[in-house]
């Protein structure tokens, strides 16, 4: 039995690799190096760091299996980074990271792990699969605040089938105790909160040094009013509230943003309300679901009820109650209670 364990340089992954191997498995740790500078240099922030990769060699060796960096910048750059581009000149709101587990990450490393016969790929993520009659189900992490089913709702059986998540039944402190134990370097390391094409600085500048320039527009209020101009979609994404470059005496938020127009709208939060989402890019964990169902669109928020049906190629998700700042491009995620049945990419909201 032979594993692929995705090693990022952090704890959870870390100890993902060393329970596999305390579980029997002939475990080999693979960093992906998604990113790289103009000239080949490293991130600064985020993952792929030349750091992360030593921390993550350093592991490997600490629980005596082989290691080795792979190069996916290419697949990363067409995969994810340009969608990233794409979405901010449309108006929509990205998650590259998800769109990283959908195009990169999982359809890479299993076909890596197909070439070289080994049976599983491995992350660090804090999600759980079961099965039950030969199909499989993905759920919640025990630790609800580290939960990261939601980036993980795109899979599907096939893919589960060849996935195991280790952590997934531990608490993040439970994880950091096993670590400690271990003697692992990582065990304290904090979490990475950064994109990691990103790095140090704001999306906006990174657009700007990809030679994203666009056009201004004008800032009208959801009344009509002409309020300003501004200096490009890019600047805004829905729900903003600071750096709008208006001011009217009273709290306004991006409501709209029209690409093919320029037109970015704003409005009381009040404005912000949203009775329903159409999907696209439906991805099913087993069999299309309907009925009342959670609806979960924000990677660390509150899943809320909501009535699914399905129209042809669309997905129609309508909340119980008015649910805010909701926009197009964010990934939305379906739960039955604990269970991920499903996620796909909100195309419209009304």
């Amino acid at each position: 039995m032979r594993a692929l364990v995705a090693m990022s340089g952090g704890v959870d992954s870390s100890v993902a690799a060393a329970l596999m191997k305390e579980q029997g498995w002939e475990v080999m740790g693979v960093t992906m190096k998604l990113w790289q500078g103009p000239d080949g240099e490293a991130p600064t922030a985020g993952c792929c760091t030349v750091s992360d990769a030593e921390d993550a060699r350093r592991v490997a060796a600490r629980l005596d299996i082989p290691y080795y960096v792979w190069d996916y910048t290419e697949e990363f750059m067409s995969g994810v980074v340009g969608g990233f581009i794409d979405d901010y000149l449309t108006g929509r709101t990205p998650n590259p990271c998800v769109e990283c587990n959908r195009t990169v990450k999982f359809t890479r490393l299993l076909a890596h792990a197909d070439a070289l016969e080994y049976d599983l790929v491995v992350t660090g993520h804090y999600a759980r699969i079961t099965s039950e009659g030969g199909r499989y189900r993905l759920w919640r992490g025990v630790d609800p605040g580290k939960d990261q089913s939601y980036v993980l709702s795109m899979l599907g059986q096939d893919q589960l089938a060849r996935l195991r998540f280790p952590v997934g039944d531990l608490t993040k402190d439970q994880t950091r105790r096993m670590a400690t134990r271990l003697g692992l370097r990582t065990a304290h390391k904090p979490d990475s909160q950064d994109i990691c094409f990103v790095g140090q600085g704001n999306y906006r500048e990174f657009l700007a040094g990809q030679g994203v320039a666009p056009a201004q527009g004008p800032i009208i209020h959801q009344d009509g009013r002409l309020l300003g101009v501004h200096h490009g979609i890019t600047n805004f994404t829905i729900g903003q509230r600071r750096g709008l470059g208006v001011a009217v005496g009273e709290p306004l938020y991006v409501t709209d943003i029209d690409a093919d127009s320029g037109i970015v709208t704003v409005g009381d939060r009040s404005d912000l309300g949203v009775d329903e989402a159409t999907v696209e890019n439906m991805s099913w964990v087993d069999r299309p679901v309907t009925g009342t169902l959670l609806a979960q669109y924000r990677a660390h928020g509150r899943a809320v009820p909501a009535e699914v049906s399905l129209d042809d190629e669309l997905t129609t998700v309508r909340f119980s109650e008015p649910r805010e700042a909701l926009a197009r491009g964010q990934t939305l995620a379906l739960y039955r209670n604990e269970e991920v049945v499903g996620g796909g990419i909100i195309r419209t909201t009304a």
